[in-house]
């Protein structure tokens, strides 16, 4: 589903990704991980085809990001730390929008239901500035699943949500992972991606350093590497 070969993004001297490979099967759920700076957000950006990579090969879906990054996108929901929502719009007129790149045939329905399921049908004809942090994180879930993509591209999902934006949002994947669609995402919560992931990987300093199930790693080990 997803193959990455020997991906190096390099800006100037510096290697941000240097040499990553790994694969995720179809229906697993990974869990990437590393310090503040470690390549995490370079490698989600390549892989969602928001940035491309300097040297290496990214295939997703059967698709080459070089050749067809549309046919990914059709493929992909993603959320990084900039929802790519407008703030000056509604919540259901930033659903509406994207809905119409994606040529969404029941649009209306599908937008009703994913605002009901974040928890924001109330706040439907609200502008988005006046979201609150996790408002804004709830919807741009909504936003990333519209299109009922097959694989989730999540960069720290969690970051400054409150205690029941987080567990909303939580659902919200459960019960996407549940369907055995393909989710790799970042996290800094070690026992959330060994209880959850069924694979872990470990960037540091733009090396892929750890590629193993989560069932062969304890935590004093993560905690070790990701100390290093």
């Amino acid at each position: 589903m997803i193959h990455v070969q020997k991906i190096v993004k390099a800006f100037g001297r510096m290697r941000a990704l240097d040499g990553v490979s790994f694969s995720i099967a179809q229906g697993q759920y990974v869990a990437l991980l590393g310090a503040n700076g470690a390549g995490k957000t370079t490698l989600m950006h390549i892989l969602a085809t928001l940035s491309r990579p300097t040297a290496g090969h990214v295939e997703i879906a059967g698709y080459s990001s070089k050749k067809h990054p549309n046919s990914i996108r059709q493929r992909i929901g993603f959320i990084g730390h900039a929802g790519l929502l407008y703030d000056e719009l509604t919540a259901e007129e930033n659903l509406r929008f994207f809905s119409r790149m994606y040529g969404i045939s029941d649009s209306e329905s599908r937008i009703g239901q994913l605002l009901q399921e974040v928890g924001l049908l109330a706040r439907r004809h609200d502008k988005v500035r006046t979201f609150s942090r996790g408002m804004h994180q709830r919807l741009s879930f909504a936003r990333a699943l519209l299109h009922y993509p097959p694989i989730l591209l999540l960069d720290e999902p969690f970051a400054g949500l409150d205690l029941n934006a987080t567990v909303m949002v939580k659902n919200l994947l459960d019960k996407f992972i549940a369907e055995e669609k393909t989710v790799l995402l970042t996290v800094h919560d070690i026992d959330y991606a060994l209880y959850n992931a069924k694979r872990i990987l470990v960037l540091n300093r733009g090396k892929l350093i750890v590629n193993k199930a989560a069932n062969e790693l304890r935590r004093d080990q993560l905690q070790k590497v990701l100390e290093a």
